[in-house]
């Protein structure tokens, strides 16, 4: 296709060429120029001519008055050029001083380039540890390249930790519209300094301008969602942020259990008991089986019942063996609760099972089991060999025994403790 119009358009500029020539050798015109009394007479054709060869001279002149100019300016654009690429490839290498010098003078040379080689003496400048240094570069930057020196002030600022300072740097008018990577970084700031709904704003923005891989943005979406659950101030909030969450995220384990804990917070019992079972019910996960039983809500008996439903479909699951385990115990049943961590410790259930038999323990006044399963649950943790427990008797058994001392009366008969 382009071809065609190259060809269609020396063919149009042949034929006006044809006609131009045709109109003056049929009528060469007559041209008169008078200067100082001098009377200069031609014909249009050559005066054209005359005019092209004259304007073709000064041309040439100008050219070649203009050649050092012309020599000198290329050898300054070499030399930047080479400088800039040599800082690049010092920087690469791990070359740091060398690099910040390099890139310096690179910066000085040609100011169309002196943001990207600031921005790289300044990353040079941090490696070496001279915060002050790339302070400098980032600040020499100017207004001409202000989204670059935004970039690089707010990376300065989260690696010193100072995420408000960073969010000052990207919103400076200048800096606007934010480069992609501009986003990510704002994105960032204010994920670190506990704004998670707003970080998690900014997604649909960094995912229009491929900010980041799509595997870290779906990462990062469930990382600020979960965030910006925990920073929900009241009920209204919270319900507003689940509902705006897509689907696949609500049963997402860390977000669902970052909604059922805040939900909870703000005693809304139901929403932090059924978000948990929903999730449950679609999609089955251990985390979510053992967060069911640590809620701080009441339930126990509608909480136990959809346990023993799950149970019947994961009957070797440690997780809700040991929540029905916690159930059991909250609700006064301590020997259901003891076989429950019995089946749960078979299946791998680990320190956090022996961690709930000393609280059993310690609850029902059997202090040497309960230190015994308290030992054990830091050992299990530390990959140690555990203690058998002794043989349990009865637990009324336990608890007389307990109440009685070994001294007798004069009938022969045990004392009560007073």
């Amino acid at each position: 296709m382009n071809l065609f119009r190259n060809l269609l358009f020396w063919i149009v500029l042949a034929l006006v060429g044809a006609l131009l020539a045709q109109l003056l050798l049929a009528d060469p015109g007559y041209v008169l120029v008078r200067y100082r009394g001098m009377d200069y007479t031609t014909t249009v054709a050559a005066g054209l001519l005359i005019l092209a060869g004259a304007l073709f001279a000064l041309w040439l002149l100008w050219k070649l008055l203009t050649l050092p100019l012309r020599a000198w300016r290329g050898h300054r654009d070499r030399q930047s050029r080479a400088r800039l690429g040599g800082g690049l490839e010092a920087l690469h290498h791990g070359h740091y001083a060398r690099a910040q010098k390099l890139l310096e003078q690179a910066a000085g040379d040609d100011d169309a380039v002196a943001g990207v080689a600031r921005s790289a003496a300044a990353q040079a400048a941090l490696a070496r540890g001279d915060v002050a240094g790339a302070s400098a570069q980032v600040e020499a930057m100017g207004e001409r390249h202000a989204a670059s020196r935004a970039i690089a002030a707010a990376e300065l600022a989260l690696a010193d930790g100072r995420p408000t300072d960073a969010l000052v740097a990207l919103d400076a008018p200048a800096a606007q519209p934010l480069p992609p990577r501009g986003l990510a970084l704002r994105a960032e700031a204010l994920a670190v300094s506990g704004q998670g709904a707003q970080a998690y704003g900014l997604l649909g923005p960094m995912r229009q301008q491929q900010a980041l891989p799509e595997a870290r943005l779906s990462e990062l979406e469930s990382r600020w969602a979960e965030a910006s659950l925990h920073e929900a101030g009241d009920a209204n909030v919270l319900a507003d942020r689940w509902e705006a969450l897509p689907k696949p995220l609500k049963s997402e384990p860390r977000v669902v259990i970052a909604y059922a804990d805040r939900a909870a917070d703000l005693r809304w019992e139901d929403a932090a008991a059924k978000s948990i079972e929903q999730a449950l019910d679609a999609r089955w996960d251990e985390r979510l089986a053992a967060r069911y039983g640590t809620l701080p809500i009441a339930r126990l008996e509608q909480r136990r019942d959809n346990a023993q439903r799950w149970l019947q479909a994961h009957p070797a699951s440690p997780a809700l063996l040991l929540t029905l385990a916690r159930l059991a115990r909250a609700q006064g049943q301590w020997p259901a609760a003891q076989d429950y961590l019995h089946r749960a410790l078979a299946q791998g259930a680990g320190s956090e099972a022996w961690e709930e038999f000393g609280h059993g323990f310690a609850a029902a006044g059997d202090d040497a089991s309960a230190r015994i399963a308290y030992v054990n649950a830091l050992r299990a943790a530390r990959g140690e060999t555990i203690e058998r427990l002794p043989a349990q008797r009865d637990l009324r058994q336990t608890i007389y025994d307990r109440a009685v001392t070994e001294e007798r009366d004069e009938h022969g008969l045990p004392r009560l403790r007073e």
